[in-house]
C-alpha cells in the first residue's frame, strides 16, 4: 500500500477516534451539567411550593395549560417539571394538572429519588420536601427522557457541524498530502529514468526540509559512484596502455630465446631480458594498483594514528642494499616524533617510492638525505638537478622528465601526490642547495 493511502486511512482513523472520544466526552459533561441545573432548579421550586398559603388552596389542581393558553402557547413540554402537594396521611392538596395528578405519594422520601408515575413506566426524578411545619408533602418530579434529550440536543448542534466538516476536512487533508507527495513521486521517476554513469545531482526543488538530507546524500553517493567509476576506467585505460609495451618486449625476448638454439650466450641474455622485463611488468602493475588505491576516497575509512619515524628507519633499513648497490649514502635525520592520522600501508609505500626515485635517479656516489621535524617531511640529493619548467610537471601520470637513462613508468611520483592528497599533506619540489632535488611534505 502506498504511502498516500496509508496517511488517508490513518488520518480518517485518527479523525473519527478523535472525534467519537470528543463526542462522548461532551455527551457526558453535557448530561451531568444539566442534572445538576434541573436539580437545583427542582429543589429551587420547591422550596417556593413550601413558600405557599396551602391550608385552604381554591383547588386540589391548576388549570391545564391549554386551558390557560388557547394560543401562542410557544413550545412547551409536559415532561419540563411536574409537582405535587399532600397533607402528612397522603391526602392530595395541589398539583400542577399535568402530570402532578399521576406523582405518587411517599411518606418516607426525602430529598432525590427515582421513579415512577402512577401507570407509567418512564423514569422520573422527584425531589421530596416536608414543610417545616410537618403538616404536607411537596414533590416536585422531571421525566429523566426529557434531560437526556437535552443533553443528547445540546451535543448534537456542537457536535453535528464537525461531523459535517470532517469528510471536507479529511479530503483537504489527504489533497494536501498528495500535493506534497509529488515532488517525491517526480524524484522517483527520475531514478527510474536516470542512466547508471549519469552523475547530475538530484533537484532538490520544493522538496520538504525533511526530504533534503536525503536528496543531498544520494547526490553525494552519485557523485562517489561517478568518482570510482572514472577511477576504475583511468586505471583500465591506464594498464592497457602501460603494459602494451612491456609486454610487447617480453614476446621479443621470448621469441629470441627461441631463435637462440644453441647459442648459449644468447639465450642466457634472452633469458635474462625476459626476467628484467617480468619485473618492470610487475612493478607496473603494481605502481597502478597502488596508485589506484591511493585514489580511493574510502581509504580514509581506515584511518589510525601512525608514528612516521618508525615508519621511516623501516622504509629507510628496506632500501638499504639498493643504495649500497649504486654507491649511494642513504641517511635518516629524525628531530622530533610526529604521530599522525593516516593510512600505515599507503604513507609506507610514499616513502618508498620516494626513496626509490632519490636512488633511481640520483648519480652513483652521491647520497641521500632525509630530514623528520614535528610538521615536514624532506628527501633530498644531490643529483643534477631539475629545472623550474621540469618540476612543474612532476607528479603527472606517466611523465618523466626527458633524457632518463633509467626505466620506469612515471608514477612514483603520481603515487605520492595521490597519497599525500589523501592525508592533506602539501607536496612541494624546489632545488637543493648545491644542486640536487629537495622533495618536501609538510601536514
Amino acid at each position: 500500500m502506498s504511502l498516500f493511502w496509508r496517511l488517508g486511512i490513518g488520518f480518517l482513523l485518527l479523525l473519527g477516534l478523535c472525534w467519537g472520544s470528543a463526542s462522548l466526552s461532551a455527551w457526558v459533561q453535557t448530561r451531568d451539567t444539566i442534572n445538576e441545573l434541573f436539580d437545583t432548579q427542582q429543589l429551587l421550586f420547591a422550596k417556593r411550593l413550601m413558600a405557599l398559603d396551602l391550608a385552604a388552596p381554591d383547588s386540589a389542581a391548576l388549570p391545564k395549560n391549554k386551558a390557560l393558553l388557547h394560543r401562542h402557547r410557544g413550545d412547551q413540554d409536559d415532561d419540563a417539571l411536574a409537582f405535587a402537594v399532600f397533607t402528612r396521611d397522603g391526602k392530595p392538596v395541589l398539583n400542577d394538572g399535568e402530570n402532578g395528578r399521576r406523582l405518587p405519594f411517599d411518606a418516607e422520601a426525602q430529598g432525590f429519588h427515582d421513579g415512577r408515575l402512577t401507570n407509567d413506566d418512564d423514569a422520573w426524578r422527584f425531589v421530596w420536601l416536608t414543610t417545616p411545619d410537618g403538616r404536607h408533602r411537596i414533590v416536585v418530579g422531571q421525566e429523566w427522557e426529557y434531560r437526556e434529550d437535552m443533553a443528547t440536543a445540546l451535543v448534537a448542534s456542537s457536535i453535528v457541524p464537525w461531523l459535517v466538516a470532517l469528510p471536507l476536512m479529511l479530503l483537504l487533508l489527504l489533497g494536501l498530502v498528495w500535493r506534497e507527495l509529488r515532488p517525491l513521486k517526480q524524484i522517483a521517476q527520475q531514478l527510474a529514468q536516470r542512466a547508471p554513469d549519469d552523475a547530475t545531482p538530484l533537484a532538490a526543488g520544493r522538496l520538504p526540509q525533511e526530504v533534503k538530507p536525503l536528496i543531498a546524500a544520494l547526490n553525494g553517493l552519485f557523485s562517489r559512484i561517478s568518482t570510482m567509476m572514472q577511477r576504475e576506467r583511468r586505471f583500465t585505460s591506464d594498464a592497457a596502455h602501460e603494459l602494451r609495451s612491456p609486454l610487447a618486449a617480453l614476446r621479443v625476448q621470448s621469441e629470441v630465446v627461441q631463435l637462440a638454439a644453441d647459442d648459449e650466450a644468447m639465450r642466457l641474455h634472452g633469458l635474462r631480458q625476459l626476467d628484467a622485463g617480468i619485473q618492470r611488468a610487475t612493478r607496473l602493475v603494481d605502481q597502478l594498483l597502488t596508485l589506484s588505491r591511493a585514489e580511493a576516497d574510502d581509504a580514509r575509512s581506515a584511518f589510525q594514528p601512525v608514528a612516521l619515524q618508525p615508519l621511516l628507519q623501516e622504509a629507510v633499513t628496506a632500501q638499504r642494499s639498493a643504495a649500497d648497490s649504486a654507491h649511494i649514502t642513504l641517511q635518516l635525520a629524525a628531530t622530533a616524533r610526529p604521530v599522525i592520522q593516516g593510512h600505515a600501508l599507503l604513507l609506507s609505500l610514499l616513502v618508498r617510492n620516494l626513496l626509490e626515485n632519490a636512488i633511481r635517479y640520483t648519480p652513483e656516489g652521491s647520497e641521500v638525505v632525509v630530514t623528520l621535524e614535528s610538521r615536514s617531511l624532506r628527501v633530498e640529493d644531490n643529483g643534477a638537478g631539475l629545472s623550474e619548467a621540469e618540476m612543474q610537471r612532476l607528479g603527472e601520470r606517466f611523465w618523466r622528465p626527458p633524457g632518463q637513462e633509467k626505466s620506469g613508468s612515471g608514477l612514483g611520483l603520481s603515487i605520492v601526490r595521490n597519497v599525500a592528497q589523501l592525508h592533506s599533506m602539501q607536496l612541494s619540489f624546489s632545488q637543493r642547495q648545491g644542486g640536487g632535488l629537495c622533495v618536501a611534505l609538510r601536514w
